[in-house]
């Protein structure tokens, strides 16, 4: 099958891009507000996009409260979404006020960053402290704007539960790290392989 994007007839029952570019980290992002709010919410468009510096990047689609606080503050962190705190995080979802702590909806713990000024999960077993670096709302191939804003932050601290190292190593297995799909689909990433890349040919 082949559809237009400009038109979106694909004739299913649900728009299968999501499903198409799965599986996505989930980016648990924690906030505060100039009042001195907190925020807890995640999302599906979310990932690492550089090394040097460290750099993550989550987007939101619409004005959403996550993006008024580091839009005011300039900070942010991630959260690591592991199988055994799944349904709080599913549960930091729910639509609420502004103002209205999710950590408190989900029974989580925030404990604030030792850089930034923004709440983490104390529960996670890995966590990021961010600085944002640049805010963009997106835009179409026609050059209009987008109601879609992505945030990059520059990963400037890390924390990491000990118990998750093995042999040097974040060890995925022992974390479970939990992934978004499509449609309301979840998948948990807890066994892995290695795959070396290929030696280049000797040039003799």
């Amino acid at each position: 099958m082949f559809y237009t994007t400009d038109t979106n007839l694909h004739g299913l029952p649900h728009d299968p891009f999501k499903a198409i570019v799965t599986p996505r980290p989930i980016g648990w992002i924690g906030s505060k507000g100039k009042d001195g709010s907190i925020n807890l919410s995640p999302y599906s468009f979310f990932n690492a996009v550089s090394d040097r510096p460290k750099i993550v990047m989550f987007s939101s689609s619409g004005r959403k409260d996550t993006l008024r606080n580091v839009e005011e503050t300039g900070v942010f962190t991630t959260s690591f979404v592991g199988a055994k705190i799944l349904k709080p995080m599913n549960e930091s979802s729910v639509v609420v006020p502004y103002g209205v702590d999710e950590f408190s909806i989900a029974g989580l713990t925030a404990r604030t960053g030792e850089l930034v000024d923004a709440p983490y999960v104390g529960e996670a077993l890995a966590a990021f402290e961010c600085k944002v670096t640049e805010i963009h709302r997106l835009k179409t191939a026609a050059g209009d704007f987008s109601d879609s804003y992505a945030v990059f932050g520059e990963v400037v601290g890390i924390h990491i539960d000990e118990r998750v190292l093995r042999d040097g190593r974040f060890d995925a297995a022992l974390a479970r790290p939990m992934a978004r799909m499509g449609y309301m689909d979840y998948a948990e990433a807890s066994e892995t392989f290695e795959l070396l890349r290929p030696v280049p040919p000797s040039r003799t």
